[in-house]
């Protein structure tokens, strides 16, 4: 049997930059399945690129949405782009499986319309969209807002009925594709975003680090829903409220509220505390991450994000980083008792908890450790992986041996940039590592 032809779609961000998507295509790569991707244009990427055994077809983004025309002018002309360079994909070699990624929820229609030719559908499920529109505007009130929350549930229920298979990234995730969806439970397989493990660990960092500084550090999206500004409240206790001119903060990361961000860091006179890199590859986040002393989870308690798994929380805890994080379902699902929990949206409680781990660094070294222990045993990548590929066996009929991420026997004492690994089975050399984020 020839090799299927897998085309995965993602809208929100482009590949390879969306972590868990580019792990997708590996697994499938490295199980002898043929990969295409769809996504939008990142700064400077080119209309076509073949890296790593992956086809990517890249469209220009449309411009930042603002209000329900603008959303519904990007939503239309992403799905018609998308659209015609699945059309390119198919001229270059027939596809077998369509993978549309959300949010939005619009890519059914297009996986219907191959279903003429035998393509089939896997839908993985990466956000609540009906929970993202409470969360930003509250339950919906008025005609327009109810149509439009309704709007978004029909979306939903098309897109969960008209998967052949779905993908969800927790337990919680299942429940609503089961309950929302009417669907069988042995139809929804649960794919965690876990890290590779193997790959994302400590390094010796290359920045000296400034002694006698806290190192703060903030990872992920900046949007209205990810709590960023609930990170830049507790900041400012800590420095202007509590006379720690120590700490410093680094925000990794790039969003629609980003300058919104630096001008409430300039108004509360933080600028010489507070590092915006915007957009940031592995190779800056491995550094950023492993001289950071406290990982900051601020994502307050809201409909989605208490179901929803937070990528931040298992890479702090790969870089073996003590965290505090509010209260959410999934992210104590994660974190378990290797992370601080404080009530949502308490600034308070959230700068007691940072300022404890400052004061106390024999508990962020026993954290550290835990986390690193846990996220490795417990949420690491590969175990998903085999479960996402067994998805498109079934599917397919196709099956070849081997892994579906490759074992690595040894790792060796640097990274590709030549950056040394922090030695993980030398207990005492970690712990050392732990305490100071530096070489010794």
């Amino acid at each position: 049997m020839s090799s299927p032809h897998i085309l995965i779609i993602v809208q929100n961000l482009p590949v390879p930059l969306d972590r868990r998507v580019w792990l997708e295509c590996q697994a499938l790569v490295n199980r002898g399945y043929r990969v295409s991707v769809i996504c939008p244009k990142g700064p400077g990427d080119p209309a076509f690129q073949h890296l790593d055994g992956v086809d990517i077809y890249k469209y220009r983004p449309a411009p930042e949405a603002e209000g329900l025309l603008g959303f519904a002018w990007e939503f239309a002309y992403s799905w018609v782009r998308t659209a015609w360079l699945s059309l390119k994909a198919w001229r270059r070699g027939r596809f077998d499986v369509i993978q549309a990624c959300n949010p939005p929820d619009t890519y059914w229609l297009l996986a219907a319309l191959w279903r003429v030719r035998g393509v089939k559908f896997i839908f993985d499920h990466h956000d609540l969209n009906p929970e993202l529109f409470i969360s930003r505007f509250g339950q919906p009130k008025g005609v327009l807002r109810k149509l439009e929350y309704a709007g978004l549930r029909w979306l939903e229920r098309r897109t969960f009925r008209g998967a052949d298979r779905i993908l969800s990234t927790n337990e919680s995730y299942k429940a609503v594709a089961v309950r929302r969806g009417d669907r069988r439970e042995g139809h929804v397989t649960v794919v965690r975003s876990g890290p590779d493990t193997q790959q994302m660990r400590p390094i010796y960092p290359e920045t000296p680090r400034n002694l006698g500084d806290v190192e703060l550090v903030y990872l992920g999206i900046m949007g209205p829903q990810d709590g960023v500004d609930q990170a830049l409240l507790v900041i400012d206790e800590l420095v202007n409220g509590r006379g720690r001119t120590d700490v410093k903060a680094t925000m990794l990361g790039f969003g629609d509220c980003l300058e919104d961000l630096k001008r409430q860091t300039t108004a509360l006179g933080l600028d010489d505390h507070v590092t915006f890199t915007g957009r940031v590859d592995r190779v800056a986040i491995a550094e950023y991450l492993s001289r950071a002393d406290i990982g900051l989870c601020p994502d307050l308690k809201t409909p989605l994000n208490d179901l929803s798994t937070m990528n931040k929380t298992m890479e702090y805890m790969s870089y073996g980083l003590a965290a505090v994080s509010f209260d959410l379902v999934e992210t104590r699902v994660s974190g378990a008792d290797t992370v601080q929990y404080v009530p949502s949206g308490d600034i308070m409680a959230f700068a007691d908890a940072v300022e404890a781990l400052i004061e106390d660094p024999a508990r962020r070294v026993d954290l550290g450790v835990r986390a690193r222990d846990r996220v490795s045993a417990e949420l690491d990548w590969r175990p998903q992986a085999e479960a996402y590929v067994a998805v498109f066996d079934e599917l397919t009929g196709f099956s070849k041996p081997g892994p579906a991420v490759p074992p690595t026997e040894t790792v060796g004492e640097a990274d590709a940039q030549g950056r040394r690994y922090v030695p993980l089975d030398d207990a005492a050399e970690f712990a050392r590592f732990l305490e100071e984020r530096r070489a010794r």
